[in-house]
């Protein structure tokens, strides 16, 4: 969307226009599942979907007083649902790691060297991979490489800064491809080269 796209939708959504809203929805809606979707990997199932809806309610209830630009947007409803997602964690408890994890590496094939972080993770695997790091590493990762906010987007969501958030993320890779390496010799694991994730760009 460009950026005059986007302001004239979000002006139309905060005057109430219907269409103007489901328009910033599907744009950011998909985006925003996979990112829940790869951090409720070990709670309950539609949990992604409902935390996904208390965003859009409390979007709408605010969107009037949003003011920024097409990836402020996106940095604030991302913002919103990590909060949302606090919430449903604290009610739900925090539960064991289900016991197919180890066949949701197993079944990951590593990337080529062609391949780029961002490719490696628009799988559904590979996402269920991400949902094994620690809470913290996988939250970087999936911002960064999933809904494709900057080391700046990503440091402003989370409130850290940004040399922590890209020191986080360099750590995340290479545990995801320390785990991915240790995964060659298992049944239905293929690799084409002996490279593997790319460096934290």
């Amino acid at each position: 969307m460009h950026s005059t796209d986007f302001r004239d939708e979000l002006c139309a959504a905060q005057a109430g226009d219907e269409r103007a809203f489901a328009s910033l929805f599907r744009a950011v809606q998909p985006v925003l599942l996979r990112y829940l979707g790869g951090l409720t990997y070990n709670l309950a199932d539609g949990t992604a979907d409902d935390v996904a809806a208390e965003t859009w309610v409390q979007v709408v209830r605010g969107i009037g007083r949003f003011r920024g630009d097409e990836q402020g947007f996106r940095a604030w409803v991302f913002t919103i649902a990590r909060a949302k997602l606090v919430d449903a964690r604290r009610r739900s408890g925090r539960l064991p790691v289900p016991d197919d994890v180890e066949q949701r590496l197993a079944d990951v094939a590593l990337p080529s060297a062609e391949d780029s972080v961002e490719v490696l993770f628009t799988t559904e695997r590979a996402l269920g991979l991400v949902g094994s790091l620690p809470a913290a590493q996988a939250e970087v990762v999936l911002l960064r490489y999933v809904a494709g906010f900057d080391v700046r987007g990503t440091a402003r969501i989370l409130g850290k800064g940004e040399g922590a958030v890209r020191v986080t993320a360099h750590r995340a890779l290479r545990r995801l491809e320390e785990t991915l390496e240790g995964c060659v010799d298992r049944p239905g694991v293929t690799r084409t080269t002996s490279d593997s994730v790319k460096e934290v760009r």
